[in-house]
């Protein structure tokens, strides 16, 4: 188990992607490189979504890539194969937090109640990814966190917008945003690489 905390050092936002064709991938990730943004987090919510991964470790070096909603053991090590360097799930059950933590990479388990928090506290973390975040209670409530819980480091994600990133990043139990609006679906799908530059720009100035 590795230190997550340089993960949430990287940047003051993570972008949250979700890639369809993995020939966007290499020119996404270098788009993001170039406004400023050093990390991503790559979603395996498509059947393609390993070879997107695979492509942007081995062509993107310059860009910290990650696992996003990993569910099971099996999805944990299929991304590590393909050169994911950290694992983020939206949540956590006893036997996925165990074969988390005996990875020899930064994790990021999903939590969203007081109760997963001490969870993951016990199994010897204290950074993970608050999901989803506006639903749950927004910065509000990660703040009443903060106060019987201060050495728990957050990453909220879901809901998180550009506009509202700014109240989280205040809290001090929170290192960084994810989001998804760096890298809107039309710039994507039209390879408008400028449009996500810009917003990664502006993101890393946060």
């Amino acid at each position: 188990m590795a230190d997550a905390s340089t993960i949430l050092a990287v940047s003051p936002v993570i972008p949250v992607v979700t890639i369809d064709t993995p020939k966007h991938a290499v020119p996404l990730a270098r788009a993001l490189v170039d406004g400023g943004i050093g990390i991503i987090e790559l979603t395996l919510r498509t059947t393609s979504a390993l070879e997107s991964l695979r492509l942007i470790a081995e062509e993107v070096p310059d860009i910290v890539v990650g696992a996003g909603t990993v569910l099971t053991p099996q999805q944990a090590d299929q991304a590590v194969a393909a050169g994911a360097r950290f694992i983020v799930s939206p949540g956590v059950t006893p036997a996925l937090l165990q074969h988390l933590v005996s990875l020899e990479l930064p994790i990021l388990p999903g939590v969203a109640t007081v109760g997963e928090v001490m969870a993951v506290l016990e199994s010897g973390l204290n950074a993970m990814k608050f999901f989803p975040a506006g639903p749950a209670g927004g910065p509000s409530y990660l703040a009443a966190m903060g106060a019987p819980i201060p050495h728990a480091q957050f990453c909220p994600t879901g809901g998180v917008t550009r506009a509202s990133a700014p109240e989280y990043l205040a809290l001090p139990n929170v290192s960084c945003v994810g989001g998804s609006w760096l890298t809107p679906k039309p710039a994507v799908e039209g390879q408008d690489w400028t449009v996500i530059t810009a917003l990664a720009r502006e993101a890393a100035g946060l």
